[in-house]
């Protein structure tokens, strides 16, 4: 893997970003509004909350790190998105560019926009709801680590489905946050699922992130096993998908399917 190659897609993507303030705009614009319409349900439940409850940790703690999950992985989808957009693969893969130099470089961009729009929450929920990450102690790093982590692995598996099966396919990319929510445990504890539904969760590393979050609120004790557990497992869908991605890029060269990609579904 060869730096200056790496550097190059990172430098294209922010080339992009500085010419159009409309992809810089959606960073910052889609935090803010689900900062500030979950801090107004916070405060409304506060309201009617037993004394000392307080769902602002609870409730906007866990809608700000989901969203940062979420901006990690749309990050990683959205940069391979242009280059589908713009047609824009055979340019790339006729050069010397490898798949691991070229799935890096949008991870290094979706860690920059993905921090940008961390802040920017923090901020908000800070200033406006009082949201302080104190109470999360030093485990709000690993907590991050581990969503991080998470989101890259399903933003290459979902540029993968996109260059197998064509433009018309990133419909499937969109929606995975909102399917995976209930599962995650993201609003409510994992006994509050049905059985069928907790196998499942247990396959997720954002459920141990959560779970955590809470057993730390409560005043308990969080598993040091549980965490390793997220993170390996997070790690695992990393290898899996980066395989994935390299897999289908073989075969759409091997098929010439690069070279006929157009904006219709390829079969």
């Amino acid at each position: 893997m060869r730096f200056h190659r790496v550097a190059a897609i990172v430098l294209r993507q922010f080339f992009l970003l500085r010419g159009s303030p409309a992809r810089v705009l959606p960073i910052f614009a889609w935090v803010a509004i689900d900062i500030v319409l979950w801090g107004f349900i916070t405060r409304y439940l506060n309201a009617f909350a037993a004394p000392g409850f307080d769902f602002v940790p609870v409730l906007l703690g866990a809608v700000l790190l989901w969203d940062f999950f979420t901006r990690i992985m749309h990050g990683v989808s959205m940069a391979f998105l242009e280059d589908v957009w713009t047609h824009n693969f055979l340019n790339l893969f006729a050069s010397p560019l490898s798949i691991g130099e070229y799935l890096c470089g949008h991870v290094i961009s979706s860690i920059a926009t993905g921090s940008l729009g961390l802040l920017a929450m923090i901020a908000l929920a800070s200033a406006v709801f009082g949201l302080s990450f104190f109470v999360y102690g030093l485990m709000l790093v690993p907590f991050l680590l581990v969503l991080f982590l998470f989101g890259i692995a399903l933003g290459i598996f979902g540029s993968a489905l996109v260059l197998r099966f064509g433009p018309a396919s990133e419909w499937l990319v969109w929606p995975v946050p909102a399917i995976l929510s209930p599962f995650a445990a993201v609003f409510y504890p994992l006994s509050t699922l049905p059985h069928w539904m907790r196998p499942i969760s247990r396959l997720l590393p954002p459920t141990y992130v959560f779970e955590g979050m809470r057993a730390i609120l409560a005043g308990g004790v969080l598993e040091g096993s549980a965490l390793l557990w997220s993170a390996g497992l997070a790690t695992m869908y990393i290898l899996i998908a980066t395989w994935f991605f390299s897999r289908i890029h073989r075969q759409a060269v091997r098929t010439g399917l690069l070279a006929r990609y157009s904006a219709e579904s390829v079969t």
